[in-house]
């Protein structure tokens, strides 16, 4: 098996200001997902989840330290880079699920194929197996207006493993549902992770949930802890 960390952090320092008042958000924190790998990131609201998942992505830049998509180092990458490895590596699931609505679920989740040079029918394939395995195969040519919450939530999950990403960053995916809902939603998105191999690293708040992920850290006061054993995260020791 490739010992190749899907996702590395090294040094992850990122602060902010307000006015001359500086906020750091995050401090100096590391973590390693091996391929096949899910990890749940709790932590309480505010304290930089969304921040440590948009520098993941390579959606924004840390003030210092190295983020590596399978190996290659990122830091250094130019911005038209930055983008192609986003397409061809990550899938991200959001708390809202942002679908076009004047597009049908089968239409939103062919889009970003299309855009990664994918045929119509290669597109159609691969949006209509993955919305039939999350049981909407009645609720393909619908538009989102006409889906509920768990069901517009399951396009967009649908949408972010059309590429076939490497990993999957996910914030608070099912936030904004029902508990019920929340949770089946939940449910259906890791076991589709865990057939399809992917690494995923998903923030978010159920810890009954959470549980159900291969490892638990916890992000508090701009660093990483590991959560089952309660011991800070630093590349000179191995939790793994």
């Amino acid at each position: 098996m490739n010992k190749t960390p899907t996702l590395e952090l090294k040094s992850i320092s990122k602060h902010f200001y307000q006015g001359t008042q500086k906020l750091e958000v995050l401090k100096s924190l590391d973590l390693s997902i091996k391929p096949q790998e899910i990890i749940a990131l709790v932590g309480p609201s505010g304290s930089g989840k969304s921040t440590l998942l948009q520098i993941s992505g390579l959606l924004e830049r840390p003030t210092s330290g190295q983020v590596f998509l399978d190996g290659t180092d990122c830091s250094v990458a130019n911005d038209a880079l930055r983008t192609s490895l986003r397409r061809d590596y990550l899938g991200f699931v959001y708390q809202y699920h942002n679908l076009l609505p004047d597009f049908d679920a089968l239409e939103n989740v062919m889009i970003p194929q299309l855009i990664a040079g994918k045929s119509k029918k290669q597109a159609t394939e691969k949006a209509s197996w993955l919305l039939e395995r999350l049981g909407l195969k009645e609720r393909l040519k619908h538009r989102p207006a006409e889906l509920s919450g768990g069901e517009q939530q399951r396009v967009a999950i649908a949408r972010a493993l059309a590429n076939t990403p490497k990993i999957l960053l996910a914030d608070e995916p099912t936030g904004n549902l029902d508990p019920n809902t929340s949770d089946n939603v939940f449910l259906e998105l890791l076991n589709i992770v865990k057939e399809t191999g992917l690494s995923a690293l998903i923030a978010t708040h159920n810890m009954d949930l959470a549980a159900k992920m291969d490892r638990e850290v916890l992000l508090k006061n701009g660093k990483l802890v590991d959560y089952r054993s309660n011991v800070k995260i630093k590349n000179d020791q191995n939790f793994y």
